[in-house]
């Protein structure tokens, strides 16, 4: 069992970057190939992808690359509704840089529309958040520029717009410039999610 805030001790830890969590509303597990029926019934909703750089996801081939990737990358989640037992989405831990006292990528993150607005996001968020910082000063999070839905949720749970820009290559090959928001463990104590519900 973690504190909040971290001891020294904990913070050196290795960060765990598929762990079971149980939140409010939410429980994360690691992804499984056995969750692709579940997951992509979630995500076949053109709707979720309509502002987001990879609009067509929401296509069987295109979707599939997107698991395939979850699963070989190693840090995805199955984000699983704690009242009903389902899979509403997923999220991923990525990109762990060791550089200074650490940090790590936030993303990939989506949820079915039913959970949009109800405070899904944000118990998902404060728990990863929690988890990671106990490991890493700072957690990252890219989002497409023209991503209006996902900045504006970021905002909402305390994230930072950095001067940091990035080009990421979609499927198809086209550069999409990126905006990167900030959470550090400071943000966190001090933020919207620090307390839970």
């Amino acid at each position: 069992m973690l504190h909040w805030p971290p001891s020294r001790a904990e913070r050196q830890a290795v960060l765990d970057r598929q762990p079971e969590l149980e939140g409010d509303l939410v429980r994360l597990r690691p992804l499984r190939q056995s969750d692709w029926e579940a997951l992509f019934a979630v995500a076949c909703d053109p709707l979720i992808w309509a502002q987001h750089p990879a609009h067509d996801r929401w296509q069987e081939p295109v979707f599939r690359a997107f698991f395939d990737d979850a699963l070989a990358q190693g840090g995805a989640l199955a984000v699983i509704d704690g009242a009903s037992g389902a899979i509403i989405g997923s999220s991923r831990f990525q990109g762990l840089d060791d550089a200074a006292d650490g940090s790590v990528e936030i993303g990939w993150t989506f949820l079915a529309r039913p959970c949009w607005g109800g405070g899904y996001n944000h118990d998902l968020k404060r728990l990863m958040l929690r988890h990671a910082l106990a490991s890493v000063a700072e957690c990252r999070f890219m989002v497409g520029e023209n991503n209006i839905r996902s900045r504006r949720a970021l905002e909402r749970i305390g994230a930072r717009l950095t001067d940091r820009r990035e080009e990421r290559i979609m499927a198809g090959g086209a550069a999409v410039p990126h905006l990167t928001y900030v959470i550090t463990r400071e943000d966190f104590a001090r933020g919207p999610l620090s307390q839970s519900r």
